[in-house]
């Protein structure tokens, strides 16, 4: 709540001094015509007809300058001025888009991979067969024809196509190569082999694109239909502490975040994270269930240090979380669904929590 200041003084009839918290202004006249001049410049001519209500006011500027000199700062000064709101409304703006952005890591995912339309894949030619691209090196070779010039200046195109062709073999001999090569990979994952999800998961880096918020992605296997989960949620170094906002002028407020804005908004970061780390396991694997046990920083109040401990754990069926509707969820809210262990309190945020056993 502002409050602002004004007195009046009379000084003489028909003048009266009006001092004000910015400015001051000294005024003359009565209730038909008042004329005030402004310490920052500005006049005001009011005239009127005295019990109707009606009334005419005009204001002209502020002080004017006649040096270019002059009116070249006063030029400056407004820009500046201009400058200093548009960056506060970047400020602002950069601001609301990182809350956004925490509060909505789960609704982007990587594509699903389907392998069982991998294992149908065909060749791209049969082996007793010319592959595509020599097919096409060939068709080029013997469509040649060289020109009378070409043959008095013994010209070598014919060289550079039958080498063409011989490129044109080794490429499509290494795509029959690559296709079995995924042919077997296809068939490894299907059978649930457990050394080939982990071959998959180093190659493919599904959860890469995450390292800017969690580090440290622990991912362990012992069962085909199941994968396990361990990630830092990093909450100091990720969630603002500081509130950013524009005041009615369009200046730059920067204030500290309440606990109960700052905790809300961790908690629903980490089951955003959380969340898009089951979709992005479900995405790359044939597996059910996923376990994802988050671990955070935080001190500890009664021996004065500072501890890693779990604050979520949650177990994901594929089942119920494709069924979720990820664009208008609360990612907090839909954690309900889910089996999870998670002690949070609005104005003291997570509490150490035990990992949901992976039980076999």
């Amino acid at each position: 709540m502002g409050f602002n200041f004004r007195k009046s003084i009379k000084i003489a009839p028909g003048v009266r001094l009006n001092v004000g918290k910015k400015s001051s202004s000294l005024s003359f006249g009565g209730k038909g015509l008042r004329y005030s001049i402004n310490t920052s410049g500005k006049r005001r001519a009011t005239v009127g007809i005295p019990g109707s209500g009606i009334s005419y006011s005009t204001t002209s500027g502020g002080k004017t300058y006649k040096s270019p000199a002059y009116q070249k700062r006063q030029t400056l000064k407004q820009q500046q001025m201009q400058e200093k709101k548009e960056l506060a409304r970047f400020e602002v703006e950069t601001y609301l888009n990182t809350c956004e952005i925490l509060k909505s890591i789960h609704i982007e995912a990587d594509d699903q991979v389907n392998w069982n339309e991998l294992a149908t894949c065909p060749p791209p030619f049969q082996k007793n067969e010319v592959g595509p691209n020599e097919q096409v090196a060939l068709e080029a070779l013997h469509s040649y024809k060289p020109s009378f010039f070409g043959r008095l200046l013994k010209n070598d195109k014919r060289k550079l196509l039958e080498k063409a062709v011989l490129l044109a073999r080794k490429e499509d001999e290494e795509a029959y190569e690559d296709w079995q090569k995924l042919k077997g990979l296809v068939e490894r994952i299907l059978a649930g082999d457990l050394d080939t999800y982990m071959q998959v998961i180093e190659e493919m880096e599904p959860l890469n694109d995450l390292s800017e918020y969690g580090s440290g992605f622990e991912i362990g296997c012992n069962d085909p239909t199941t994968l396990v989960v361990t990630f830092d949620v990093h909450s100091k170094s990720i969630i603002p502490t500081m509130e950013k906002t524009l005041t009615k002028a369009g200046n730059l407020s920067v204030k500290k975040l309440t606990k109960t804005k700052y905790f809300d908004l961790q908690q629903d970061y980490v089951c955003s994270c959380t969340i898009r780390i089951a979709r992005d396991l479900f995405a790359l694997l044939p597996i059910e269930t996923a376990y994802v046990h988050a671990y955070d920083e935080q001190l500890n109040t009664e021996n004065g240090h500072v501890e890693r401990f779990c604050i979520l754990s949650i177990k994901f069926d594929r089942a119920i979380l494709e069924t979720l509707n990820f664009q208008y969820i609360d990612p907090s809210d839909a954690l309900n669904n889910f089996m999870h262990h998670m002690k949070f309190r609005k104005t003291l945020g997570f509490s150490e929590v035990e990992e949901i056993a992976d039980i076999q």
